[in-house]
């Protein structure tokens, strides 16, 4: 411990402690929502549900219903084993590179129903209700019902984001426009915003159970209805239509009711790793998820001195690795035969470890592994799709980072729960951001973009394929100690998320910090990697800091090669967590003070 910088006494918020229940998220209203649920007797899994309700309607631009979802969490029932809630969906049937291609397209477009993998959020929600809650799903919904119907005051990153596509909202997306710029004019912060249409739709879902089935049998009969009902019908028909994408082209959907129909969310073992005798539990690798396990085996092998964030060898170290890891994400990973035991063993971690020198690498490596050749992407550091050459620069807005075109580079959302039984999730709800694609007027929201994550490009893990998931980034981690889950952790962030939880994860088991002095902590990432958003670029040696890692932090940095961004200083992460100490029934939660607006809550 004392090899660590001790953490700031000052911390922005307190860490909540208590013993009934504990709730976070990145927004207010649904970390308030969840702990409601918890206080009226339900359990973790029903608060989870209705705050990620709340999610779709109060962060719009960051997911919405026609998005996807991964969930990792452990019940009071069996707490050792760690179980993926999977909830990203495949490529339509139609989705083929061929059609792409001929389509005028080298990469999947950010935005538009090109784009869009089949939804994927909302099914799975509705199973982990199912199976491991004990709510009634019109109870659980009525938090998302009222403020979709009733409205609630807008959060000024909504406004923001729809004023940087607010003319592609008039020229091409007249529906988005009827939404989202009522009477012509951009939201202001705090004006109420409502949408009908989506109370409507969950309404229909919650009627779809007739009152003389079992709760299950209720719940599994809004799951059908959702897919093969009234929501895909509309989606399907809509998208018929073509409409402006990403790439500056007009191109129809090819999603089907086949499509809908036939993708159900499910359940999945959890990828783990030991570390300092913690178990990290995460997705399989059609996520990014064992990126982050990969590089904490390379960095077990440093001592704490090289794992301090807060150091300019620390920090060098950490991204370092990180460039490691994501390179073999980018080579091995996707919805494939993937290696994932050769890549998480200690042999390997060793072999990659040794290539860490007190230099900044700026060239992509990935590993060697036996019996696989690595998929090298292309590795461009700047792109213009040919139909808009000359024609359209990027307009930033902050967190996400949204263009004119409606492409969004890698933000979302994200929720933890613990209850007084020991059950414990987390979960990264994403996609189907108000910018994504064309609202579809009957449903009130848009279909998702995570294709995007695909390459047109033969060969790779990761290529597009009919009916194989994107190589999501999402990715919620729940860590283990002697068979308990101990802590929920995310992070919205596309390809920072398992960054930005890399530092949490090293201040707390490592230098033993509190969960808010972890999240307050400065905070760090590499850009050297291959981009998982359109347009899938790089920045060879890229490393963006808050400028509270200091300025002598930061020079070293450079001196050692790297491409330093300073970002400000309350700039990066945006990290939850809720923790549980099954010695002493103590619990936990933290939250991300940066852009104000997400929350912690328990007692």
């Amino acid at each position: 411990m004392t090899s660590f910088t001790p953490p700031d006494p000052f911390t922005t918020r307190p860490t909540l402690q208590g013993s009934f229940g504990m709730s976070a998220s990145t927004h207010w209203l649904a970390t308030a929502s969840a702990q409601a649920v918890l206080e009226r007797g339900g359990n973790a899994f029903d608060a989870a549900v209705a705050g990620a309700f709340v999610l779709h309607v109060v962060e719009p631009h960051l997911n919405g219903p026609g998005g996807d979802m991964t969930g990792v969490f452990a019940t009071a029932d069996n707490p050792s084993e760690p179980v993926v809630l999977m909830g990203q969906g495949p490529a339509p049937a139609a989705a083929t590179r061929e059609h792409y291609l001929a389509e005028g397209l080298e990469l999947v477009p950010g935005a538009g129903a090109l784009a869009a993998a089949v939804p994927a959020a909302v099914d799975a929600w509705l199973l982990l209700l199912r199976d491991h809650g004990t709510w009634e799903l019109g109870d659980v919904l009525a938090f998302a019902i009222g403020y979709a119907r009733n409205g609630h005051p807008i959060v000024g990153r909504v406004g923001a984001t729809i004023n940087a596509v607010k003319d592609l909202f008039i020229e091409h997306w007249p529906t988005s426009a009827d939404l989202w710029m009522p009477e012509g004019r951009v939201p202001a912060e705090g004006d109420i915003v409502k949408n009908e249409a989506y109370a409507s739709v969950l309404d229909r879902l919650v009627s779809a159970g007739l009152p003389d089935l079992s709760r299950e049998e209720r719940i599994d009969a809004a799951r059908r209805e959702w897919r093969e009902g009234f929501v895909a019908q509309a989606a399907v028909e809509f998208i018929k239509t073509p409409h402006r994408h990403s790439s500056g082209q007009d191109h129809a959907g090819v999603m089907s009711l086949e499509d809908f129909a036939g993708f159900e969310a499910g359940y999945e073992q959890a990828a783990t790793l030991r570390f300092r005798g913690y178990t990290i539990a995460k997705t399989g690798p059609w996520g990014q998820g064992p990126a982050l396990l990969q590089t904490l085996a390379i960095l077990d092998g440093f001592d704490d001195e090289r794992l301090d964030p807060s150091t300019a060898v620390g920090a060098h170290t950490i991204l370092e690795a990180q460039k490691l890891a994501i390179a073999d994400r980018e080579a091995y990973y996707g919805d494939a035969d993937v290696p994932l035991d050769y890549l998480l063993s200690a042999e390997y971690a060793e072999q990659r470890r040794a290539l860490i020198t007190d230099r900044a690498s700026v060239e992509f490596r990935p590993g060697t592994v036996p019996g696989h050749s690595p998929f090298i992407p292309p590795l461009r550091t700047e792109y213009t799709p040919p139909a808009l050459a000359g024609k359209l620069a990027f307009a930033g807005v902050g967190e996400p980072t949204v263009s004119r075109s409606g492409e969004t580079r890698g933000d979302t959302c994200h929720i933890d729960v613990v209850d007084k039984w020991g059950n414990m999730v987390s979960a990264t709800p994403s996609g189907g951001w108000l910018q994504s694609s064309p609202t579809i007027p009957e449903l009130g929201f848009c279909l998702g973009s995570r294709l995007q994550m695909t390459w047109l490009e033969e060969g790779a893990p990761s290529s597009l394929e009919p009916g194989k998931r994107p190589r999501t980034t999402l990715t919620p981690t729940l860590i283990l100690k002697d068979g308990k889950p101990v802590v929920a952790l995310g992070s919205p962030g596309g390809d920072q998320q398992d960054q930005w939880q890399l530092l949490y994860i090293l201040r707390t088991i490592v230098g033993g910090y509190t969960p808010q002095q972890a999240i307050d902590a400065p905070s760090l990432h590499t850009t050297s990697i291959p981009g998982s958003f359109w347009p899938r670029t790089w920045e060879p040696g890229g490393a963006v800091v808050e400028d509270r890692l200091g300025d002598e932090v930061i020079a070293d940095l450079e001196a050692r090669g790297h491409t330093v961004t300073r970002a400000g200083d309350w700039a990066l992460g945006r990290l939850s967590s809720v923790v549980s100490d099954p010695s002493t029934g103590v619990l936990m939660a933290a939250a991300n003070p940066r852009g104000a607006q997400g929350y912690a809550a328990g007692r």
